[in-house]
């Protein structure tokens, strides 16, 4: 087995980019305009780490709502998934290699909380109404269920001339409750028909409103429909439909499925289409159990799109604290990474409670790379 040990500062490159990029100073300074016609000097950065991400402009300007994804999306997975999955649906439009990314800049915080409210809160609440005085909680959150959880902006900027950049898209998430859980405790399930049936009215609508805005008449905008999992789980939801909405469009068009599924391993029987995976994944499991069958949970989860194997990453607690104990477990680890997931992108985080001990990241058909914290 061949080890490879990282620097600190490295690890979460590696992860990102699954390779070392090379470095050279930030030097192609460009002017941004604003909605306001207004003028800025920013900095586009030479590094990419490959053509899956995109540059973001520095100085970093932070979403204009930002904050309000914590208040209003479920899990720490939904957190982060709505917006990766919405990077991944805005490469389809934005081609990584001419695009720069920013945070939203145009739905700030009030905005936001505006059209996230119910039509009788605030006038331009996206959300319907309540049930009328009189009625029960019960019947309020049957017939008048929360839908509408968070909204994601993304914007996409394009060199205009030698040193211009400017807006030229806009990616949109919209984060919905697959289950209502109204102030009494009670939980409304949501069917996927009406789902998407209310994201897309949603959708059209946010598009109309943005249309409205100064400087985005002519913006091309994608729409993603992410649908949140429960409060319990412990994967993310995915997004499940986007549309697209050309220049000076007040609607979305064609709206396609997004064919992404993420599953938790060891998975059920039941779950046919993930039966080889799960074989791996169970035979790790039990030769992680071997060496220290003094372990809590071995927990992985698999990312599937088109119903192809994307990524899988696994959370291995461990219950001991010795260095030498936590370097020979981590390359007993990295032997069984290799055996068992050879051909896929695997990223392992070791931890204990102390925090993260140890991380190994293996791209498919690579050797992995092994990051041992505080070595």
């Amino acid at each position: 087995m061949k080890r490879i040990w990282v620097a600190p500062g490295l690890a979460a490159m590696l992860f990102l980019g699954g390779c070392l990029p090379s470095f050279a100073p930030e030097k192609d300074e460009v002017i941004q305009e604003n909605e306001e016609k207004a003028q800025e000097t920013v900095i586009i950065p030479d590094v990419q780490l490959n053509n899956e991400f995109y540059k973001t402009l520095i100085p970093f300007k932070q979403s204009a709502s930002r904050g309000m994804v914590v208040n209003n999306l479920h899990t720490k997975y939904d957190m982060k998934e709505v917006e990766q999955g919405l990077l991944r649906l805005s490469t389809r439009h934005f081609d990584t290699e001419q695009y720069l990314f920013q945070e939203g800049q145009y739905i700030d915080r009030e905005t936001a909380g505006k059209w996230l409210a119910r039509k009788n809160d605030n006038d331009q609440g996206l959300n319907p109404a309540g049930a009328a005085k009189g009625s029960g909680a019960d019947e309020s959150a049957e017939q008048a269920p929360i839908y509408l959880a968070h909204i994601v902006e993304q914007n996409y900027l394009k060199k205009a001339g030698e040193n211009k950049v400017r807006l030229s898209g806009i990616s949109i998430g919209l984060a919905l409750n697959s289950i209502y859980y109204a102030r009494d405790g009670s939980e409304t399930r949501i069917p996927d028909d009406k789902l998407q049936k209310e994201g897309m009215k949603m959708a059209d609508e946010i598009i109309s409103r943005l249309r409205a805005k100064e400087g985005l008449a002519d913006i091309p905008i994608v729409i993603g429909l992410f649908k949140q999992e429960s409060r319990s789980s412990i994967v993310p939801g995915t997004y499940f439909a986007t549309a697209y909405a050309d220049k000076g469009k007040t609607a979305a068009s064609g709206w396609k499925e997004v064919n992404e599924k993420y599953v938790t391993l060891p998975a059920p029987s039941s779950l046919e289409n993930y039966r080889e995976i799960n074989t791996d994944f169970s035979k790790f499991k039990q030769d992680i159990d071997k060496y220290f069958p003094s372990f809590v949970n071995v927990i992985g989860t698999a990312h599937f799109r088109e119903k192809q194997y994307e990524s899988l990453h696994i959370e291995v607690p461990i219950q001991f604290f010795g260095t030498s104990e936590t370097i020979g477990f981590t390359q007993h680890l990295t032997s069984l990474v290799q055996r068992y997931f050879q051909d896929i992108n695997v990223e392992v985080s070791i931890t204990s409670v102390n925090g993260p001990e140890a991380l190994i990241v293996k791209n498919a058909g690579e050797e992995p790379y092994v990051h041992i914290y505080g070595y």
